[in-house]
């Protein structure tokens, strides 16, 4: 069913309240998400962007349905990927030879994914098309936000700006306005898919905004290919994706740690402990990696101006959980943030340095040879693992 963003222009996409897993399973999503595909009627019919590709078949029979097949001029597509581009199999199938608009790299995408050879048309920043009653759309090339592919589409007349995978969230609600859902959802949702996903590319979100922001819009619309639309104030995700792009962080400590007989989830309490005791206006969060979403985790990362990685040593390496997040968090390639590790051991006490290392090359300023305690730490361990904490809050001021 098509809803109405503005004048002439409807949402046609797809909620999935089911999801919980997305990229995979490398993405949680607690709240569900949407594919959100977009109909511009005026004198031309488009559809920008379409939906995942298990929703294809609904997707264009809700299509033929509201506008008619044959009445769509041709699709924009901003992003290549299964998640934006999965119906355009089948609606091309239903309908040959409909001209795609979308970038060089996107017709490279599209081709490589769906093995098809359609009626491409490759359009570069400042490129515009016509669609009748003094309204044209308008390009703009946003390379890695998040892929070599992704582009913006400015509706001029209207102003409408479809972001594709910028500016959104994974968040399901039928509520699709941002001045009508919950705003801490959504504030929650829209900072994990920053951290999680557009982390690595802040360098290119900062050019982006800058140059968006320079051709002086009028924007009044927002319009993502996830979660909710942005209509009232819609800039104020600019400005968070201008400070989250910018080394962001908060007056926060993530301690993350996995443990094996609790040894280490010990120490990783007293030492958040001895940081609240030294500074408590600093907000301490603690989690297990191993019971914890790991995306949550990542979340708060992002957030935090310093953390302490924590596991105990087996086999000379570290658990499998802190490993694991530790690769992801790598990747991710945060900055400015200062870091320390810790953990147990019985015999040969690798882990701290191992974490420490992994650390550095993740980005991350180790502040100090970290914590290691040999067993179970007792009482005189404990209070060690406080009186760390003091510290590192003093070498993180």
């Amino acid at each position: 069913m098509k809803r109405i963003v503005t004048e002439n222009v409807y949402w046609v996409g797809k909620i999935d309240w089911e999801l919980k897993k997305f990229h995979g399973s490398e993405y949680s999503t607690h709240k569900g998400s949407s594919y959100n595909s977009y109909l511009v009627r005026e004198e031309k019919t488009v559809i920008i962007d379409t939906v995942w590709l298990p929703f294809a078949k609904e997707f264009v029979d809700n299509l033929e349905a509201e506008v008619g097949l044959a009445n769509i001029d041709f699709i924009v597509q901003n992003h290549a990927e299964i998640d934006h581009s999965g119906g355009l199999p089948e609606l091309l199938r239903r309908r040959p030879g409909i001209p795609i608009y979308c970038t060089a790299n996107g017709v490279k995408i599209l081709k490589g994914l769906h093995h098809e050879d359609w009626n491409f048309k490759v359009v570069k920043t400042g490129d515009s098309v016509d669609i009748g009653n003094g309204k044209k759309l308008v390009f703009v090339e946003a390379p890695m936000l998040h892929w070599p592919d992704s582009m913006f589409t400015w509706l001029d007349g209207r102003g409408l700006l479809f972001s594709n995978d910028a500016f959104g969230q994974h968040y399901a609600s039928e509520l699709m306005f941002n001045d009508l859902v919950d705003q801490a959802e959504l504030w929650a949702e829209c900072v994990k898919y920053y951290a999680n996903i557009l982390t690595p590319f802040s360098s290119f979100v900062t050019k982006k905004i800058e140059q968006v922001v320079g051709m002086n819009l009028p924007v009044r619309i927002i319009a993502p290919s996830h979660g909710i639309i942005w209509r009232e104030d819609p800039l104020q995700i600019v400005t968070k994706y201008a400070q989250w792009a910018a080394d962001y962080q908060e007056d926060r400590v993530t301690v993350f740690y996995d443990s094996m007989w609790d040894g280490t989830r010990k120490l990783a309490e007293a030492i958040a402990q001895g940081i609240c005791e030294a500074s408590p206006a600093t907000a301490v969060v603690v989690h297990n990696v191993a019971k914890t979403d790991k995306n949550d985790v990542i979340t708060d990362v992002f957030r935090s101006k310093a953390v302490l990685a924590g596991s105990p040593t087996v086999n000379k390496g570290v658990l499998n959980a802190m490993a694991g997040i530790m690769e992801e968090i790598s990747g991710l390639c945060f900055k400015n943030k200062k870091a320390a590790a810790f953990g147990c051991y019985g015999w040969s006490g690798e882990s701290p340095k191992l974490l420490s290392e992994s650390l550095t090359k993740a980005g991350f300023a180790v502040v100090d040879e970290g914590l290691k305690c040999l067993w179970e730490p007792a009482a005189a361990e404990i209070g060690a693992a406080r009186e760390y904490g003091r510290a590192f809050a003093g070498k993180i001021a």
